[in-house]
């Protein structure tokens, strides 16, 4: 049972949950459900409790957050379009700087933050040309780092410097700018994994595990170590598809 209206405690603890995860406009309480913004993302978030001691409650308006959250969703009446459930504040914690991740990656909001970027830089040479691209990869990687948690999905290496932004898709075949930031398009993967998978030395099936090519040597398979497979959602899989056809090296 939500607790409606909030008490002092759970209201303060609302506001710091929001505020900490970059949610700090408090946009009031409905039903015992307090709703949140954030100035640099999309999409409301709400938080409720039934009491001082939990369980607590998230609900998201997000359709791309809630479907690559991870979360399961509780039957609980709310707003949003899911809600979730948390037997502690620690858990609720855990949770939030994902939310976050996601809802500054997806699905458009790199664009955004590249059209601003560029706003008013020219285009008309190739010099011109290559700053705005370098630009683009620069939000592109950024977005990455925050899609995948800072690490290779495939060997969970976490360290950035040996982290790259790969493009399933390469950036001059894309349609437009928004194929290119969009984050369903690439893969944080570390810098032997990206070499191999930018020159189409390997390729990814549906599961996320690695294919190999033909091509490549015994002795470089066996230093491209890998942990677990990459959870991919169809959007990577409808461009895995691409890369398998035009980049892999079947030999």
């Amino acid at each position: 049972m939500i607790e409606n209206p909030q008490s002092f405690v759970v209201s303060t603890e609302c506001s710091k949950a929001a505020e900490q995860n970059g949610f700090r406009r408090r946009l009031g309480e409905t039903d015992g459900w307090a709703a949140f913004q954030s100035t640099t993302v999309q999409g409301t978030i709400w938080f409720a409790a039934a009491g001082a001691s939990g369980p607590w409650y998230l609900a998201l308006d997000h359709s791309g957050v809630i479907a690559e959250s991870g979360l399961a969703t509780t039957a609980t009446n709310g707003p949003g379009k899911a809600r979730f459930r948390f037997e502690s504040l620690r858990e609720l914690y855990a949770a939030l700087p994902r939310i976050y991740a996601l809802a500054s990656s997806l699905p458009d909001a790199p664009l955004r933050v590249f059209e601003k970027k560029i706003e008013g830089l020219p285009r008309s040479t190739e010099a011109e040309r290559t700053v705005v691209q370098r630009i683009g990869q620069d939000v592109f990687r950024e977005s990455l780092l925050e899609y995948w948690d800072g690490k290779c999905p495939l060997t969970g290496i976490g360290d950035a410097a040996l982290l790259r932004a790969s493009h399933i898709i390469p950036w001059k075949d894309c349609e437009s700018d928004a194929e290119r930031l969009d984050v369903h398009n690439g893969l944080l993967l570390s810098a032997l994994w990206d070499a191999a998978f930018d020159k189409g030395l390997v390729t990814f099936d549906d599961g996320g595990e690695p294919v190999y090519s033909s091509v490549l040597g015994s002795s470089a398979r066996q230093h491209l170590k890998w942990t677990r497979p990459i959870v991919l959602t169809q959007s990577h899989i409808v461009r895995l598809a691409w890369h398998r056809s035009n980049v892999f090296v079947i030999g």
